[in-house]
């Protein structure tokens, strides 16, 4: 749910390029009987060919969802250009969310459910839209990460990451490894990952100091790279994040 106005943003100036490509995000609460309570819902994904988009019902979550994905994906397409790996939650089964209670009481359980969207959901759809992004010429992975997933920023009490959400920005950590682990795997592929900044969201209750349109910048211009672009990388609008 947290970035999901800047990634269609994201979408939309994609369309006029030409390019098959799939981003995700998740819906992490919905509203039930005037509640606002966590529920289970699939991911709406939006698929964009050519100068059509249309969502892609998909849970991250799920093995069985993600091969009927990739199963309209192949009929429809083809081929994949352009994965973005953006579905991303900050709450804990119960609705918790991440950073607001003591370290101490953080379990297991509370990063189980948000490495399962986080983490294991970029490797479950990766994994499955490999043979269709293998079928494009100049395939490329945009894995959404996030400021809170460099070591160096977290670790300098100057810099607004320097924050105690220990799974969410573990998360992201993880995904940051996984993107140098697949890019070096996988020379012909572009893979990066893209750091949107403190963008207003609702996972920070709109708090950010950017808009979600400065937002996607940096993942248009890592989904449009060439093939004499950079991979394995870590970038924010203004350049490269510190691991």
């Amino acid at each position: 749910m947290g970035r999901t106005v800047g990634l269609r943003w994201a979408l939309l100036r994609l369309v006029s390029r030409g390019v098959r490509v799939i981003g995700e995000h998740l819906m992490d609460y919905a509203a039930c009987d005037g509640r606002h309570d966590r529920v289970r819902v699939p991911v709406v994904t939006q698929f964009v060919e050519r100068d059509r988009q249309r969502p892609l019902p998909i849970d991250v979550t799920s093995d069985e969802s993600v091969r009927t994905a990739v199963e309209l994906v192949r009929e429809e397409a083809g081929l994949l250009d352009v994965l973005v790996n953006n579905a991303g939650i900050v709450t804990n089964e119960a609705g918790v969310a991440d950073g607001s209670k003591p370290i101490s009481e953080v379990t297991a359980a509370d990063l189980e459910t948000i490495y399962a969207t986080n983490v294991f959901g970029i490797v479950r759809v990766t994994h499955a839209f490999l043979p269709l992004l293998s079928a494009a010429d100049h395939p490329v992975v945009v894995n959404v990460s996030s400021g809170l997933g460099s070591l160096a920023r977290v670790t300098d009490p100057q810099r607004f990451e320097a924050a105690r959400f220990p799974a969410y920005a573990s998360s992201k950590s993880a995904v940051n490894m996984l993107t140098v682990q697949y890019a070096e795997a996988l020379p012909e592929f572009k893979i990066n990952a893209a750091d949107p900044g403190y963008t207003a969201t609702d996972l920070n209750d709109h708090r950010g100091t950017k808009t979600v349109q400065e937002g996607a910048d940096i993942i248009v211009r890592l989904a449009t790279i060439g093939a004499d672009g950079p991979t394995g990388g870590y970038f924010a609008a203004d350049g490269p994040v510190p691991w």
